[in-house]
């Protein structure tokens, strides 16, 4: 009888480990062993014999066990545990296994062909604590929405050829999740290029939007919970995203991986995606995930192979850090020209502060890797460097996104007031930091910039430069302002109906040209509407003359 409620005790204690631990029951994960390890524990307490015992007249307690198998099987989770993974997944053994694993490193040619041109209406603009700040104030708007859910985290995606940072709402507590068990209502959708266009979408074709299963969720409804009673115990998962599709539908995107280096060397496999109302799994692979999925390489995976194959570049034995290379910080998810998504990261050589000796990109769905080998800032110096320009503002920077601009390969970030608002904006030329360009709007950014790089002669490759075209005309109508202190000149031509524009720092002819001069001018062929200049000739002085 007794062994019947020590097995019935245990049984229970299990039942109760795997539905609150959740372990993965697979090869080179810690999760089982330790549920078989504290089972056995407890066997052994509900078994143990106490023996009282006298020697010259002092009474003493012995501890008997009847039998030897729970120490055998203790002694075979420690193996497991701990000896097994050394002799496994010690990097000394498998240098070569974890430099590999990112795959085969392609080399580029250009980063700028990569990178997406600028279109000023689609640059972004919002990053993820600015989506938080405009998400707080929707809710906010909305006291009894505010009360009972909390904004989660911000995905950046792709939603029609759009740029949003998505997030659910979640359950704020244990009583609001009781009160409301078909899940919260909507979520919250941040025009990454346009912090005014900010979405609390409630409703898709007149159905309410319901998120029941979530992270704030509990029991059967906690979303890990939810996979792992619905067959998933024996595989890893990660990076639970939300993610909606093209119309709109709501789905947790869930990345599968396996271990390939014994207990470690994580790497994707495919994804899972849960719809958030009805809880149904469907299961992908890699190659045929629905293209709306933006990610399916978590990042910390992706930051963890990367410095592998940069740490092991001369075996394990490479203490003079001989051609080691690094990340710069972190990985940042950007889109290139052909519409996909992609992690970016500068590599530095271990022990460089401001210098990168090429830049990453690897597709975050099927882990192809390119590396360009040029030379440039690291995205810590570019944002020191765009702050310098408006040092006495004190504005911090966001985290600098990459675009192509006249295929000039340049950071682009927002500087941002204390409060997390956006002031002005900056570019900052990759290759050479220095080549800065501030402004209150982007159009007058990207004026600043080019002008800026105009003047830095051969600091950038004149191979990578966009065509100029240039015109010969005779001025119509001309007029200037100022701006932070520099006068801009803008003015129409004979033959042309999109407006010019040009500083003072061009040419210093401006200042006394009078519709009906004759002009000489060039400018990038790769603008519509407001075309800023690259150079400016008043050839009426010179005739004057």
């Amino acid at each position: 009888m007794k062994k019947v409620l020590s097995l019935m005790v245990i049984a229970a204690a299990a039942l109760v480990m795997l539905y609150v631990g959740m372990p993965v029951i697979a090869y080179g994960f810690w999760g089982l062993p330790l549920v078989i390890a504290v089972m056995t524990a407890i066997w052994i307490l509900l078994n143990m014999n106490v023996v009282p015992q006298y020697h010259e007249g002092v009474q003493t307690f012995r501890i008997k066990s009847k039998s030897k198998a729970p120490i055998a099987v203790l002694g075979l989770v420690f193996f497991y545990a701990v000896v097994l993974p050394m002799v496994t997944s010690w990097p000394l053994l498998r240098t070569a296994a974890y430099r590999n694993l990112i795959g085969t490193v392609e080399l580029g040619e250009n980063l700028s062909t990569h990178m997406a041109p600028i279109s000023m209406e689609k640059v972004r603009v919002v990053d993820q604590s600015l989506a938080n700040i405009l998400g707080d104030k929707v809710l906010g708007a909305q006291p009894a929405l505010g009360s009972q859910v909390r904004l989660g985290t911000f995905n950046i995606q792709k939603v029609k050829n759009e740029l949003y940072w998505v997030a659910p709402l979640l359950h704020s507590g244990f009583f609001m999740w009781y009160q409301n068990e078909l899940g919260t209502n909507g979520y919250v959708m941040v025009n990454a290029s346009n912090e005014r266009d900010v979405k609390l979408v409630q409703e898709i074709g007149g159905k309410k939007v319901r998120i029941k299963y979530q992270s704030e969720g509990f029991f059967n409804d906690f979303l890990e919970r939810h996979l792992y009673l619905s067959g998933f115990y024996n595989v890893g998962l990660t990076d639970y995203s939300f993610e909606i599709d093209d119309d709109g539908v709501p789905y947790w995107v869930i990345t599968r991986y396996k271990k390939t280096i014994g207990f470690n060397g994580e790497d994707a496999t495919g994804v899972i995606v849960v719809n958030t109302e009805t809880g149904k799994c469907d299961e992908y692979g890699i190659l045929n995930a629905p293209a709306w999925i933006d990610r399916i390489q978590p990042e910390h995976f992706i930051e963890k192979q990367l410095n592998d194959w940069g740490n092991f570049v001369k075996g394990y034995w490479n203490f003079s850090n001989e051609n080691k290379l690094q990340i710069t910080e972190g990985v940042t998810l950007v889109y290139g020209e052909d519409n996909r998504a992609y992690w970016y990261t500068g590599l530095t050589s271990v022990g460089a502060d401001e210098a990168t000796v090429g830049f990453v990109l690897v597709d975050t769905r099927t882990k192809k890797t390119v590396w360009y080998k040029q030379s440039g800032a690291t995205e810590f110096a570019a944002q020191k460097s765009a702050r310098g320009k408006v040092q006495e503002k004190r504005f911090s920077a966001s985290q600098p996104i990459p675009y192509n601009i006249n295929n000039i390969p340049t950071y682009v970030m927002t500087l941002k007031d204390d409060g997390g608002l956006v002031k002005m904006f900056a570019m900052v030329a990759i290759e050479d930091y220095t080549i800065v360009g501030v402004g209150n709007t982007l159009t007058e950014t990207l004026m600043a910039y080019k002008n800026a790089f105009n003047m830095a002669g051969n600091k950038i490759n004149p191979k990578s430069a966009t065509k100029k075209l240039v015109i010969n005309s005779v001025i119509r109508r001309i007029n200037s302002d100022v701006k932070n202190g520099n006068s801009f000149y803008y003015f129409t031509i004979d033959g042309k109906e999109n407006i010019f524009i040009g500083s003072s720092q061009i040419s210093n002819e401006f200042p006394v040209t009078q519709p009906g001069d004759s002009i000489a001018i060039s400018f990038d062929d790769d603008t519509q509407g407001l075309i800023d200049i690259s150079s400016f000739k008043n050839r009426s002085i010179g005739q004057q003359k």
